[in-house]
């Protein structure tokens, strides 16, 4: 397989085996580090750095976690060197940073300077190279999963149009089987015209997954032969399913009310209702101690630009979880007489209505940071959906098929669909981010959560989707 699912969130395998790599790389430098600054001399470096298992981890996480969260992995491998080398570098900075202020607190983790030093260096050149050689040894072709694709017809082909686009490459298309009474949509040369049972095929070619994308499943539904499939040990899986893993959302032209009430996700147990509050609470404060003195210089530009007249703080009413409206807290970044006429419109690229302090913020999100308080009141989450006013779900309620369900749950300051997809203001971008939404909402967990705060570094770093 080239994916793997860790708490409802699927992984793709190449990405685990690299991160993998890059954990032994980061480790295997601390020790070649303390033996080079040492000359080897053991003694010297259990009375100096001490038992170094627990460094070359700590150090392998924290650089591990910051090249996470700038992006680092989605890097494909046929970038180039100097795309990965630009990464590393700016990934290296932050994890310095973070290291230190680790060895500030806990100075009995310290490996000392030169260690550091030379390890960093040897880590950051050994991972270039490591993308390097496997991208030139096609590491990412020899990882896909070969699919064979039940149907010809409309659903099948949207499938290759997944398959070209580049950041979709977990898979290789083996060709499109026909069913009887079916129209074919898909380029002839790509349909495989079997002379044997479905079965046989697939074992033969080493298939690794079957996935059903019929545009009609009413008439001439091959269930013996896909039945035959899942007896041999063959996974079949659905288009709409197949989509979910691979694109990271539920796409809406394919969602039934079937699919929703049989899935085995869209749950919101006790324990998961108190691990996300709890971790809530927990960064909430985490980031308030860090962030105050930002915030404090934040309301002092506001009120220096807007001469003392007008309000630091800008509340809104916005839908919140069940539906429920709550006051939204932000630092203001428009003008007082932004929506003089009472519409409600969104931001648009070049606002003429954003102050000059408001464009700062906006473009590191520093607007943001009050809402803090609404996540200790319990009304926003740190991950989930966008909040939108009233008038847009009225709106978007009525012509939007599940839009809704995207209030199942508690909105979010940082979220899956504000990671995935940037920044809109049309009817067609509503439905993209409703999609993202919907997978969040469906396969929402702890883990998800994390690796959302961690990725919501890059957003902010390189102010992605901001306006």
């Amino acid at each position: 397989m080239a994916s793997i699912r860790i708490f409802r969130h699927s992984l793709r395998l190449h990405t685990l085996l690299l991160a993998t790599g890059d954990f032994l790389i980061l480790a295997g430098a601390t020790y070649a580090g303390a033996y080079i600054r040492f000359r080897g001399d053991v003694e010297a470096i259990l009375a100096s750095v001490g038992w170094l298992l627990p460094r070359a981890v700590l150090y392998a996480a924290v650089v591990i976690i910051c090249l996470i969260a700038i992006g680092f992995y989605q890097q494909r491998l046929s970038s180039g060197c100097f795309a990965y080398a630009l990464r590393v570098l700016i990934g290296f900075f932050f994890a310095g940073i973070l290291l230190a202020s680790i060895f500030y607190l806990f100075p009995e983790l310290y490996v000392g300077r030169g260690v550091l030093l030379i390890a960093m260096a040897m880590s950051m050149s050994g991972i270039v190279v490591f993308r390097v050689v496997l991208g030139a040894a096609g590491m990412e072709s020899v990882l896909k999963r070969r699919i064979l694709v039940l149907g010809t017809g409309r659903k099948a082909n949207s499938i290759t149009a997944l398959s070209n686009q580049g950041d979709h490459g977990a898979f290789h298309i083996v060709g499109f089987v026909p069913v009887a009474g079916t129209s074919d949509i898909v380029e002839p040369g790509r349909i495989l015209r079997l002379d044997q049972r479905l079965a046989d095929y697939a074992s033969r070619n080493q298939i690794h997954e079957i996935v059903v994308a019929l545009d009609d499943r009413r008439n001439n539904f091959p269930m013996n032969d896909l039945l035959e499939c899942r007896m041999r040990g063959i996974p079949v899986i659905d288009e709409l399913s197949f989509f979910e893993r691979e694109t990271g959302k539920v796409r809406l032209d394919l969602l039934q009310p079937s699919w929703i009430i049989f899935s085995d996700c869209f749950q919101s147990h006790f324990w998961r209702r108190c691990s996300k509050r709890l971790f809530d609470v927990v960064v909430s404060l985490l980031v308030l101690s860090v962030a105050w003195p930002i915030m404090m210089l934040t309301a002092l530009a506001i009120f220096i630009e807007s001469g003392g007249k007008g309000p630091i703080l800008y509340r809104q009413v916005r839908v919140g979880e069940h539906d429920q409206p709550f006051t939204l807290l932000k630092f203001r970044s428009m003008g007082v007489d932004a929506e003089k006429d009472g519409k409600a419109r969104w931001a648009k690229k070049n606002d003429v209505r954003i102050t000059r302090v408001g464009r700062v913020i906006r473009k590191i999100r520093f607007d943001e940071l009050p809402q803090i308080v609404n996540i200790l009141r319990g009304e926003m989450s740190i991950v989930g959906p966008r909040p939108e006013r009233p008038e847009f779900v009225d709106k978007f309620g009525e012509s939007i098929t599940y839009y809704h369900e995207r209030h199942r749950i508690k909105p979010g300051l940082s979220g899956w669909a504000q990671l995935r997809y940037p920044y809109g203001s049309t009817e067609q971008d509503v439905v993209e981010k409703l999609q993202y939404d919907l997978y969040y909402v469906k396969n929402h967990s702890l883990f998800l959560d994390l690796s959302i705060l961690i990725l919501t570094v890059e957003t902010v770093c390189f102010g992605k989707g901001a306006h």
